[in-house]
């Protein structure tokens, strides 16, 4: 199963990129969601990096996510921070609300781990339809160098107890034409030089193109999508841009 993010991988996702750790990514939307009257929708919210900090600056967070395991670290971290978590295992292909939003937010490239571009574009257009009229959607994408760097390089990080855990990650395919990769990620849990636990994931992305991504926002009913780099709203992206951010609007 892609990107399941069970129970080593979250572990270390969490001890990686724990809850306030910014890429500039979680003061960017924090201003861009400034004066956001209604409620906000995260998808793929993970264990709250971005939708804690949020929710402690008074924004109005509801998220999903379709790993137990994740949603498990967001719940514990509001809950120390006495935050109310509207938090719901859902997935990207049948998450549905009774409620409109006001805003939808996916920080980090979450959005490319939606490999096959016709399921994508469906989810976009999900995410239009849980839109209020005037409600916006922004979202980040990795630019196109991280999907062709090297791979195999070996991560390791300290539990809280002391045990060892380690990453190595090796990229077993690269598709130029569905522009997709496809990665094996081999997590280890080690103490006192024995291994405790393993676990193997399937890490699949998908690129997309500046322009493509646009034309596929106003295929699904979006308009007056802005393109920034840097996460300085307007800034064009710079060509070699490890991150380019859009923003777009519902009209009707």
């Amino acid at each position: 199963m892609q990107n399941r993010y069970s129970t080593l991988a979250s572990l270390v996702y969490n001890l990686d990129k724990p809850v306030g750790r910014s890429f500039g990514d979680v003061e960017y939307y924090r201003e861009r969601l400034a004066g956001c009257s209604g409620i906000v929708l995260e998808p793929a919210v993970g264990n709250g990096r971005v939708y804690v900090p949020l929710r402690e600056a008074g924004i109005d967070v509801v998220g999903f996510d379709a790993s137990e395991e994740m949603l498990a670290y967001c719940r514990q971290e509001c809950s120390g921070r006495n935050i109310a978590a509207s938090l719901t295992c859902q997935t990207f292909e049948a998450f549905d609300y009774e409620q409109r939003f006001s805003a939808a937010i996916i920080p980090a490239g979450s959005f490319q781990l939606i490999t096959e571009a016709d399921k994508a574009i469906a989810f976009l257009k999900r995410i239009h339809d849980h839109l209020q009229p005037g409600g916006k959607l922004i979202l980040d994408i990795d630019g196109i160098g991280g999907f062709l760097s090297p791979t195999g390089a070996v991560r390791s990080w300290k539990t809280a107890d002391g045990d060892l855990l380690t990453l190595i990650d090796h990229r077993a395919e690269t598709d130029f034409v569905s522009q997709t990769t496809l990665s094996y990620l081999r997590y280890e849990r080690w103490t006192q030089g024995r291994l405790l636990d393993t676990e193997l994931d399937l890490f699949a992305l998908r690129w997309w193109g500046v322009q493509e991504l646009t034309l596929a926002l106003h295929t699904v009913g979006f308009s007056d999508i802005v393109v920034s780099g840097g996460y300085v709203f307007g800034q064009a992206p710079a060509k070699n841009a490890e991150t380019i951010t859009f923003e777009a609007r519902r009209d009707r």
